[in-house]
C-alpha cells in the first residue's frame, strides 16, 4: 500500500478535534476520493500527510501515517516531498508574478540536473498545451482553469508517488470541471501514481475514482467502491441531489444522517 493512515487525530491549539480516528489507504496507483461538507476535516487530513498542519498551530496526537510501510507522522513538510507526496493545495496558490515555465522551475529546487528539470518541463507543457500558449503571461492572469493546470503541472515537477488534491474544481465554471477531472484521471492513468482526492463535487470525484470515504465532523463514516457509493441512496439524497424531492440542508438533522450511516 503507498499511503496508510491509522487512526489519525488531529487537534488544533492543543483544544480543538479536527480529526479524529480517521483511517484510509491509497493504493500506488489510481484515484481515491475523499469526500465530506465544508468543515468536516478533509482539508486538515490532508496536511496531516503533507505535514502542513505546524504553520496553523495544528498536530497529529494520535494514530499513525505511513508511506510504502514507513512512518512519517514526524517527518517535516520536504523530507515527505523528497519521499514522493505531493500536496496541491485548495485555491491552486500559483505564483502569479511569474510565468507558467517559473512556476514549474519553482517546483525543482531539490534537483540539480538542470537538463532533467528542462525535460521535464516540456513533458509537463506537453500535457498541457493551454499553459503552452500562455507561456509567456504572468500566471495571475491566467484564468481558473488554467492556474489549477499550472498547479498540478506544477506537482508533477516532483515526480511524485502521490498526489493529493484539494477541492481542484473550487471556484470552476462546469465545462472546466469536466476537463480538470479528465486530466486528473489521465494523470493518474499515464503517470502511474497514487490520487486522494478532496471533493465537494461527489459526483465527479466519484466518476474517476476506484473507492471513495465520507468523512462527518472528522470522522469516517462510510467507505467502499466509487459506484457502490453512488447508488447508496444517502450519499446521492445529500451529496448528488438525487432525492426524490428537494432538500432544504438548513434544516436536515446531522446526527440522523450519521445514525443512517452507521448503523
Amino acid at each position: 500500500m503507498l499511503l496508510s493512515l491509522s487512526n489519525v487525530e488531529v487537534v488544533y491549539d492543543r483544544v480543538f478535534m479536527a480529526v479524529s480516528g480517521v483511517s484510509l489507504e491509497v493504493p500506488e496507483q489510481g484515484i481515491i476520493a475523499l469526500l465530506g461538507a465544508n468543515g468536516a476535516g478533509k482539508s486538515t487530513t490532508l496536511k496531516s500527510v503533507s505535514g502542513l498542519l505546524k504553520p496553523e498551530r495544528g498536530l497529529v496526537t494520535k494514530g499513525t501515517l505511513t508511506f510504502r510501510g514507513r512512518d512519517i507522522t514526524s517527518l517535516p513538510p520536504a523530507e515527505r516531498v523528497r519521499l514522493g507526496i505531493v500536496h496541491v493545495l485548495e485555491g491552486r496558490r500559483v505564483f502569479g508574478h511569474l510565468t507558467p515555465v517559473e512556476n514549474l522551475m519553482a517546483a525543482t529546487t531539490m534537483h540539480r540536473d538542470r537538463r532533467a528539470v528542462a525535460a521535464r518541463v516540456d513533458e509537463v507543457m506537453e500535457r498541457f498545451p493551454r499553459l503552452k500558449q500562455r507561456a509567456r503571461a504572468q500566471a495571475g492572469y491566467l484564468s481558473g482553469g488554467e492556474q489549477q493546470m499550472l498547479a498540478i503541472g506544477r506537482a508533477l515537477m516532483t515526480g511524485p508517488s502521490l498526489i493529493m488534491l484539494d477541492e481542484p474544481s473550487l471556484g470552476l465554471a462546469p465545462h472546466l470541471v469536466d476537463e480538470i477531472f479528465a486530466i486528473i484521471a489521465g494523470v493518474a492513468a499515464d503517470s502511474g501514481v497514487g490520487v486522494l482526492l478532496v471533493e465537494q463535487n461527489a459526483d465527479a470525484a466519484l466518476a474517476i475514482a476506484a473507492h471513495g470515504y465520507l468523512i462527518e465532523n472528522g470522522r469516517v463514516v462510510m467507505s467502499g467502491a466509487a459506484q457502490a457509493l453512488r447508488d447508496n441512496p444517502d450519499i446521492r439524497e445529500f451529496y448528488l441531489g438525487g432525492g426524490a424531492e428537494p432538500v432544504d440542508y438548513a434544516r436536515v438533522k446531522h446526527y440522523r444522517r450519521r445514525k443512517r450511516w452507521l448503523s
